[in-house]
């Protein structure tokens, strides 16, 4: 069971006996009390969370409470966080960041000589669970401090993974304290602290209790641009269109109201029957700067928020030069290697010690590192390739194992684009 099942959650039904035997052990090792068990049988109690108008005002009376000594609550703050985290420029550049991490190809490898240990790296490829702790792990810079929790350990084909892992809601941690608390907005001295047995077998805190994330710098940019669109939009509905007006002499009210009438039906290829004295005019209107106010004020925020993210603009919106898109493309992998090498830190520092704890075998001695190994072009390998056959002596089944052709001999007839062969039947 996991952290949900103890806090009184519905339990899944497909639980299996021998996890519970495996945990009833694992818990009795740890002279865990009965009376420990149950102060954690209790039920977080969720609550539906309202999406109401964010603006600076609300934003920084937020910011003020999440900051105070006696009793910090981010659950205002972190509705503004939930406000701005649409903003689809702040979910491209994040999603870039993500998509540049998570594609890293890695390994796990002996502490001690590193050596690739290749059944252990199983456990985390193509684990759907370690992708979630590992984009929640990213999210942490821009949320602030996170709580995951982990389910129960399954095993599918021989091999170990937890069932679930996900967020403990950030409106119920108060991680100035390392308590959750039951009810959003209840006292830190009402939670439980969950670096204590047995909440820190299915917790894992990231990132430093006072840390707000980088959404808190970010908020005053991404509710102003929100502000402006809306304020666009109404610029549009009140000046985008040209103003139709109808005049007539007629003091007849049903003459009137047949006017009013036609004027609202006007669209496309329309047209109306007015009555005698009856003038329409179609005013256009004569304002230009729009564009200049509000999309230039949108641009600036855009900017804003990519140089608190990426440190730079270039690799989310156009550049002007090949000179300027270099040194940007710099500063954004420098970014993405400070993401790639916080993720490292964690799984090594909390993570694997973590699964040591949940039983998981052959990770006393193991660490994460990314591969490194670089990656050449085709054109580049044949390149490669041609200079090593020039000068060494090529053992064929490196061709045979590497591109899965079955290499039967050497021909007689040397092709004029490959070396020479020597007479030991390999290239000089």
């Amino acid at each position: 069971m996991g952290l949900k099942q103890l806090l009184g959650f519905s339990k899944k039904e497909e639980a299996i006996d021998t996890q519970k035997q495996y945990w009833a052990n694992f818990l009795a090792e740890r002279n865990t009390k009965s009376s420990e068990l149950k102060k954690v049988l209790f039920e977080l109690v969720e609550q539906t969370k309202f999406l109401t108008k964010q603006d600076i005002a609300k934003w920084r009376s937020a910011w003020q409470r999440a900051i105070s000594i006696e009793y910090p609550n981010r659950v205002d703050l972190l509705a503004v966080y939930r406000d701005i985290e649409i903003d689809n420029h702040l979910t491209g550049v994040i999603g870039q960041i993500k998509n540049e991490v998570l594609q890293k190809r890695f390994k796990v490898v002996d502490i001690n000589n590193d050596s690739d240990l290749p059944d252990t790296h199983k456990q985390l490829e193509d684990a759907q669970w370690f992708i979630d702790f590992c984009e929640l792990v990213i999210d942490s810079v821009f949320f602030g401090y996170s709580l995951i929790q982990f389910d129960d350990i399954i095993e599918i084909n021989g091999k170990k993974k937890f069932a679930c892992v996900e967020l403990l809601e950030r409106e119920h941690v108060i991680p100035e304290h390392h308590v959750f608390v039951k009810n959003q907005g209840d006292h830190w001295k009402q939670g439980m602290d969950y670096t204590l047995p047995p909440y820190n077998m299915w917790c894992i805190g990231i990132g430093k209790p006072k840390d707000l994330g980088l959404f808190n710098k970010i908020a005053p940019q991404a509710l102003a641009k929100k502000n402006v669109l809306a304020f666009w939009d109404k610029f549009a509905e009140l000046f985008g269109m040209p103003i139709r007006i109808g005049k007539t002499s007629s003091s007849n009210p049903k003459d009137r109201n047949e006017v009013a009438e036609m004027l609202q039906k006007m669209g496309a290829a329309a047209w109306g029957m007015f009555p005698d004295g009856t003038d329409i005019e179609i005013k256009e209107t004569t304002r230009g700067d729009a564009y200049q106010v509000y999309d230039k004020r949108i641009d600036r925020a855009n900017s804003e928020m990519s140089k608190a993210i990426v440190n730079q603009t270039m690799t989310t919106d156009n550049g002007s030069s090949k000179a300027q898109g270099e040194v940007h493309l710099e500063i954004q992998e420098n970014v993405i290697e400070y993401f790639a090498r916080l993720l490292k830190i964690v799984i090594n520092d909390k993570l694997i010690p973590f699964m040591i704890m949940r039983g998981f075998k052959g990770w006393e001695s193991a660490k994460f590192v990314f591969d490194e190994t670089t990656e050449f072009t085709v054109d580049e390998q044949v390149k490669i390739e041609e200079m090593i056959m020039s000068n060494f002596d090529v053992d064929p089944n490196y061709f045979i194992e590497k591109y899965k052709i079955p290499v039967l001999g050497v021909k007689q007839k040397s092709n004029p684009n490959f070396p020479p062969v020597n007479n030991k039947g390999f290239f000089d």
